[in-house]
């Protein structure tokens, strides 16, 4: 673990405090989720519900999330063998990727990529190999050829993010169907992190890969209340598997952290199958924001990438003079009272990301109109620059 230090997301976060600087880097809301969830919390912790759960989660949570594959997608899970929670998506690629992998084993991850992924690979022994997004006509996308000679002899598994954190695209049928070809061409196990499955924007479609034929048999699907509910401390997440697959994650998971907070997990059972609503009317406020911080990012300067979902906004510095994402985010606090994420710290090849900035949208309106007037001090700092 040697190459993983301080996470960028950690130096960040620690700038912002450090500057009082606009906090656009790290991915979580500035306003709670549904009020009745949080009740059903603070009666879950007066009832009484403070000890150990069991190891695969509350029985009202795993039928909850059966309930909700089935309603959404079409996907039969059962709830005693083929759901487990975990302390968050996190937790549950970790667990995932630990129980599925050997040394020397290989798994095939889309750059850039949540930088988490390279870390399990790391822990357990496998070996990344990288799968190039680009934008193409305005969104991230992969060339299906570059996937198939991605894969080799020693390839286990692909994992696969969408709506896909941090360039906001969501895969659209066609590439899902190249995927799952490969899977099946190679008998690959395909490994989903789903968490903005309910964040997609402009009518966009989330196709879990699951739903592919021959896929659910050979997926491990990946999802939290974290994201959906506005509720990212909570770190409440499940795996929706095959019983031989959630078996194998359950047998490392409970060696990580044995099971997860019994208050939380019964009050995500209680918005999964009464707060959806509330979870629509979010994510077409997040439509909103999006527009309106990616209008403030293009009257900056920037070259903005329109994300069909997820939190995030993708931009190109180079329009304003700027090649290094990683020096002006560093210097952005200074230069106009904001930090983002450089993007290339998601690549295994950071010269592909280097002129990439991600900005976060899901804030109050009023932070991001206060981020988007500071951040207009680029463009004029780029004007004085050209005209020196």
């Amino acid at each position: 673990m040697r190459e993983f230090g301080t996470t960028v997301f950690a130096e960040m976060t620690a700038l912002a405090v450090r500057t009082g600087a606009i906090n656009l880097g790290q991915g979580f809301p500035d306003t709670d989720g549904p009020p009745a969830m949080l009740e059903a919390a603070v009666r879950a912790i007066h009832g009484g519900l403070n000890q150990y759960p069991p190891g695969p989660g509350v029985p009202e949570l795993r039928q909850a999330v059966s309930a909700h594959r089935k309603e959404h997608y079409g996907l039969d899970y059962d709830p005693d063998g083929e759901v487990l929670v975990t302390v968050g998506a996190t937790e549950a690629v970790a667990a995932t990727v630990l129980a599925l992998c050997e040394a020397g084993d290989e798994v095939v991850v889309f750059e850039p990529y949540y930088d988490s992924y390279a870390a399990a690979i790391a822990l357990s022994g496998a070996v990344r190999r990288p799968v190039t997004l680009r934008p193409v006509a305005g969104r991230f996308a992969f060339d299906p050829d570059e996937l198939r000679a991605a894969v080799g002899p020693r390839t286990r598994a692909i994992l696969v993010n969408s709506p896909h954190n941090p360039t906001g695209t969501v895969f659209t049928r066609d590439e899902l169907a190249a995927i799952a070809e490969v899977c099946l061409d190679r008998d690959l196990i395909a490994i989903t992190d789903e968490v903005y499955e309910h964040l997609t924007f402009d009518g966009v479609e989330h196709i879990p890969l699951a739903t592919f034929p021959g896929m659910r048999e050979r997926t491990v699907m990946i999802s939290s209340a974290g994201k959906t509910f506005s509720a990212t401390g909570w770190k409440t997440g499940w795996v929706c598997a095959p019983g031989p697959l959630t078996g194998a994650v359950q047998a490392v998971k409970q060696f990580l952290t044995f099971t997860a907070s019994a208050p939380w997990q019964v009050a995500v059972a209680h918005a999964l199958r009464h707060e959806l609503g509330w979870v629509a009317a979010l994510r077409d406020d997040l439509q909103t924001k999006r527009d309106r911080l990616m209008d403030g990012l293009a009257a900056a300067g920037f070259e903005v990438l329109r994300p069909a979902g997820t939190y995030f906004v993708q931009t190109d510095i180079r329009p304003l003079g700027f090649t290094d994402g990683l020096a002006l985010t560093r210097e952005l606090p200074g230069l106009a009272g904001v930090v983002a994420i450089p993007t290339q710290v998601f690549y295994d090849r950071p010269e592909y990301g280097r002129h990439f900035v991600r900005f976060a949208f899901c804030k109050r309106d009023e932070v991001i109109d206060e981020a988007a007037a500071r951040l207009a001090a680029l463009a004029g700092a780029a004007a004085r620059g050209s005209a020196g």
